[in-house]
């Protein structure tokens, strides 16, 4: 046989085996649930880019899928994964709580942000996830989490944040403000220390719109970052995981040097389990502790700052709705005083406006990911096992037949007749069941406290309303400024400050 003919043969049976594969990728599982047809190898993967681009944001792409499909489960396959939205309330309630949900996909975008290895809380799953997330509320509540100390903490943070705002002159961006306060309580409670480089927050925030929930291009075809490492966000996250890294690994060492006895923060409690535990069979390691104070990092850099950056939009958009909080605060003191968290977390129209708010412009329209752990069935459709699913809050936030007028910002939505919080809504915005945001009690009580005394303290007007959202893994609101005028403050007599602090003293 002559090497012409055998070279003919070899490329007919690689051409045959690729169609083969190509035939075998484009097939679904038995059962799937509805959504477009799949290109060989890649999957969705361009059609879904695609349509979020036309819909500017990827939580509408899906949206768009459930509106054509008819249906409250769409199955798409992105790249190898076989990826499930689910929408409603009764599918996300039911996904929320059954065991078979539970788990976190172990995949290269997964790794990538804990430096190729699965480790952590946010992105595990099973004994090693239970133990670490245990540990990790625990001791943040231990510390302080929802308590006097925290509250102390933002104290200070709003305190240092008003006066940089003021120092800016009145039209003003206050984002990374926002963004800068949460992290230093964060990182107080952590490590012991404020966070102070603006650099890295803005890097973050890009990480939050470079990437969409599923991970993006670079999830898919990982290969595609030695063709365009830029494009793809690649050089950006490793970019941020090595400051990160650096940044966690020195302040560890530091704690090593100076620990006692005694616990000054989360760093510490954790070294101290270190120790504790078996040198031969521990899940208490450093490496370990790094990538979980990269979890709390990652999670409180923006999604907090986020949720208050669309409060404030709202304020200025909604005047009214601004001078009537501000009418409620001045009755249980007047302006120029700092509200402390007993005085307003039980005030009820101002947290049906920050719910009205979340609602409305929720940072995290989806949410997820989870891992099936084994083969299942979810509304009459088969999901394989490690199947993504991906859960659109969108869905409930926006469901027209139980606000009537999703579209339209209303706060008395969230209020009874007699005008008390009406807490029966399932809103989802930290999550639910077991893997309820651990975070919750902080992130709710910084943003009470600060967007509270925010208003009370100032009129809030828009000097340019942003020009669009960032649609990735959070939605933020794109730049803008607003102006604050400071309210006028009342002069108190000493018996009227009795037990509040006044905006501007010194803190004793």
């Amino acid at each position: 046989m002559s090497l012409l003919l055998m070279s003919w043969y070899f490329v007919c049976f690689v051409t045959i085996i690729l169609l083969l594969i190509a035939l075998r990728s484009c097939r679904k599982p038995k059962n799937y649930p509805p959504g477009p047809k799949w290109i060989p190898f890649v999957g969705n993967t361009y059609q879904l880019a695609k349509l979020s681009s036309i819909k500017d944001g990827q939580y509408l792409a899906f949206e768009d899928l459930r509106q054509k499909y008819n249906s409250d489960i769409i199955g798409l396959k992105l790249g190898r994964e076989y990826v499930v939205i689910v929408f409603g309330n009764v599918l996300l309630s039911e996904t929320f709580h059954r065991d078979e949900f539970q788990g976190r996909p172990d995949n290269f975008f997964m790794r990538l942000r804990t430096m190729g290895k699965r480790r952590g809380i946010t992105m595990t799953d099973g004994d090693f996830w239970k133990v670490h997330r245990s540990f990790a509320v625990r001791h943040l509540k231990l510390l302080g989490l929802g308590q006097r100390r925290v509250d102390e903490l933002i104290y200070d943070e709003y305190q240092l944040m008003i006066q940089r705002l003021i120092d800016t002159m009145e039209s003003v961006t206050p984002t990374l403000y926002l963004q800068s306060a949460v992290m230093n309580v964060l990182w107080e409670l952590t490590a012991g220390t404020k966070f102070d480089d603006p650099k890295l927050l803005t890097l973050m925030r890009k990480r939050s719109s470079a990437f969409d929930m599923a991970g993006g291009l670079l999830n898919q075809m990982p290969w595609i970052r030695y063709l365009a490492p830029i494009r793809t966000g690649y050089s950006l996250i490793t970019d941020i995981n090595q400051q990160l890294y650096s940044l966690i690994s020195n302040n560890i060492a530091e704690h090593k040097r100076t620990i006692t006895d005694s616990t000054r923060d989360f760093i510490d409690a954790y070294l101290h389990q270190m120790n504790k535990e078996e040198i031969n069979n521990t899940m208490f390691t450093e490496e370990q502790l790094i990538a979980v104070c990269l979890d709390l990092f990652i999670a409180g850099s923006s999604t907090t700052s986020g949720t208050l950056d669309f409060a404030i939009l709202a304020m200025a958009r909604w005047p009214d709705v601004q001078a009537k909080i501000q009418s409620i605060l001045d009755e249980i003191q007047p302006p120029g005083t700092y509200l402390t968290a007993e005085k307003i977390l039980k005030n009820p129209y101002m947290e049906a406006v920050l719910l009205e708010t979340k609602r409305l412009n929720h940072v995290a329209p989806i949410i997820g990911p989870r891992r099936v752990l084994k083969n299942t069935n979810l509304n009459g459709y088969s999901i394989p096992k490690n199947t993504t699913i991906l859960m659109s809050l969108y869905s409930v936030h926006h469901d027209r037949l139980k606000w009537d007028d999703p579209e339209v910002f209303r706060p008395e939505r969230f209020l009874d007749t007699n005008g008390k919080l009406n807490t029966n809504e399932d809103m989802y915005f930290f999550g639910f069941g077991k893997r309820r945001c651990p975070g919750e009690a902080l992130a709710q009580r910084f943003v009470s406290l600060v967007f509270a005394n925010l208003i009370h303290d100032f009129i809030i007007e828009i000097d340019r309303l942003p020009d669009g959202l960032n649609c990735g893994i959070l939605m933020t609101p794109k730049p803008y400024k607003i102006k604050m005028s400071k309210r006028k403050i009342f002069m108190l007599d000493i018996g009227s400050c009795k037990n509040v602090r006044c905006l501007g003293d010194q803190k004793s």
